[in-house]
């Protein structure tokens, strides 16, 4: 009876919190102490599309830079059906009882009619998000490309800042277009089922060459053998791509994450690919990648809010439309056109 007044009053308290308009100075204070709902609630805001939101979630990111140097950044992808949650959850629950703190970005495709997260990933891993040394989550991937959100990058500078060392961010899982998560990760894991056709998929270029190490998920039972076949094929693979530039030969492992088999080997991996990267500089080199793909997607970003927040060019654009659709003017000459009525007016 005790323990429900807990997680009764624990509710109501969060609840409280996300309905007050929290000040950038009181969410950084919660954030610093790993305060769980301070950081979900600083994730809403820099998440936000409303202009009010857009300088407190500037200056709440810019005050979190730098705040976490040891944390590792692993970048989870697969195609729908090979696990991915069941995964995390297990790989969460082995780093949290080797005393590490894991924050999970997890990336769910969006609703087109309430534009929310459709899967829900907490609903998902109920053991994980239990641990008081773990963090989830889910947020809609919207209309951003490459498998992640829109603001996944500063969701993890604020995982950071809040204590987590592991950042864990699961894509969407719609096959070779996930690219965009490499450009955040400081390890790329790809899993892989085996006996479903996508041994196939290693000679082909794309997500693969772009791994650091291939996970054949649920080698358990009767596919135990089709997994051991499976790791040999895409070892043989992986010898298709030219070597990485940091040394690295990545590998092939199995692991099963219903019954928590070869999930610690996958860190141990990980953690020599970390220290191989360290000695070398390119951990470091890579970071600074990061950063600056950060900035150019955020120019962009900035570029199409800039002129979609301005009626001229919105009435350009839906002039440039309605041609479009009655095949007066093909799609390249109405951007054209949009183009050189917005240069007209920056001069």
């Amino acid at each position: 009876m005790a323990n429900k007044k807990h997680i009764s009053s624990s509710i109501s308290k969060i609840r409280k919190l996300r309905k007050q308009d929290v000040s950038v100075d009181e969410l950084l204070k919660g954030l610093f102490k790993g305060n769980k709902a301070h950081l979900a609630k600083a994730i809403t805001l820099v998440e936000s599309s409303k202009a009010e939101h857009f300088e407190k979630a500037n200056t709440l990111v810019e005050k979190c830079l730098g705040k976490s140097n040891s944390s590792v950044r692993i970048g989870i992808t697969g195609v729908p059906g090979v696990g991915k949650s069941t995964f995390i959850e297990a790989f969460g629950k082995a780093l949290t009882q080797i005393g590490k703190k894991v924050a999970v970005l997890a990336v769910d495709p969006t609703s087109t009619l309430s534009k929310g997260s459709i899967l829900g990933d907490k609903t998902r891993m109920q053991n994980l998000s239990k641990d008081s040394n773990a963090f989830i989550r889910p947020s809609p991937s919207g209309d951003s490309l490459g498998g992640v959100a829109r603001k996944t990058r500063e969701s993890i500078i604020l995982c950071e800042a809040a204590g987590y060392d592991i950042i864990l961010v699961e894509t969407v899982g719609v096959g070779q277009s996930e690219t965009m998560v490499h450009s955040m990760a400081d390890f790329f894991l790809l899993l892989k089922l085996s006996g479903a056709g996508d041994e196939l998929q290693g000679i082909k270029r794309g997500i693969m060459e772009m791994a650091d190490a291939i996970a054949i998920n649920k080698a358990d039972g009767d596919n135990l053998e089709k997994a051991k076949l499976a790791e040999v094929e895409f070892s043989r693979a992986l010898h298709l791509y030219p070597p990485k530039a940091n040394g690295w030969t990545p590998k092939v492992l199995r692991c099963s994450a219903s019954e928590q088999t070869g999930i610690l080997e996958i860190w141990h991996l990980i953690e020599e690919y970390v220290t191989l990267n360290k000695k070398n500089g390119h951990f470091e080199q890579n970071r600074k990648n990061q950063n600056k793909n950060w900035f150019l997607q955020t120019v962009d970003e900035q570029i199409k809010q800039y002129f979609h927040q301005k009626k001229s060019f919105e009435k350009v654009q839906n002039d440039m439309l309605v041609a479009v659709e009655n095949n007066r003017v093909s799609p390249f000459y109405a951007a054209k056109k949009l183009l050189e009525s917005i240069s007209v007016e920056l001069k």
